[in-house]
């Protein structure tokens, strides 16, 4: 059974444990999945398009630079050679795609595994809901404060939910994010100790896992 903190609308009054899904939070934690996750989330955001030239792509070097014999010096052949400055590259970086994928399985297993981890150690969070008419940093760190999540926190709201006033407000924290349920992932929550969901970010994951 797993049990968090819920709050009213703006974190007003004492809160109240509820039950959460044993399906979705109460999982055994898979630390490879998760790490396989993490990877493959950072590994997709390179752009992979660093690009040196080789001695066939750099311009000039059509004649032999001074003849064979007779002067002195050692031969060469051609200025773009990558002992000379101004030269090819040798093996240098070419673009290539670092994407990886994996299947929708392990996805939804690691983001249960990550949100069963943060609910084990009792690091989340319900609220019945976050409005915010415009951008009020202060408010949003007083409601935080509210919500016992000092540290760092990862702000989960419903699709309905999510504006540009609650994102600013959150953003504007530091060591805060704010997301709508659609777009929360495993490297997020990782990265953040607290995790606080609102009742309609919580439907939706429900629908979505």
């Amino acid at each position: 059974m797993v049990e968090v903190r819920r709050y009213n609308v703006d974190g007003a009054g004492e809160p109240q444990m509820v039950e959460l899904d044993e399906a979705l939070f109460g999982a055994k934690v898979n630390g490879d999945l998760l790490y396989r996750t993490v990877r493959m989330q950072l590994l997709n955001r390179r752009q992979g398009n660093s690009s040196t030239k080789t001695r066939g792509e750099v311009s000039g070097g059509g004649a032999k630079p001074w003849r064979q014999k007779g002067t002195g010096r050692a031969r060469a052949g051609s200025r773009r050679s990558p002992l000379w400055t101004g030269g090819g590259t040798v093996f240098g970086p070419k673009p290539k795609t670092y994407h990886i994928k994996l299947t929708k399985k392990m996805l939804r297993g690691a983001l249960i595994s990550a949100m069963s981890d943060r609910a084990a150690g009792g690091n989340i969070a319900i609220i019945d809901g976050i409005t915010f008419d415009e951008p009020k940093t202060k408010r949003a760190a007083t409601l935080l404060e509210k919500l016992a999540m000092n540290s760092s926190t990862l702000v989960v709201v419903g699709k309905g939910e999510y504006n540009q006033a609650v994102k600013k407000s959150f953003s504007n924290l530091p060591r805060v994010k704010c997301l709508a349920s659609a777009g929360l992932n495993v490297y997020d929550i990782l990265r953040h100790d607290g995790l606080v969901l609102t009742a309609e970010a919580l439907n939706e994951l429900k629908e979505r896992l």
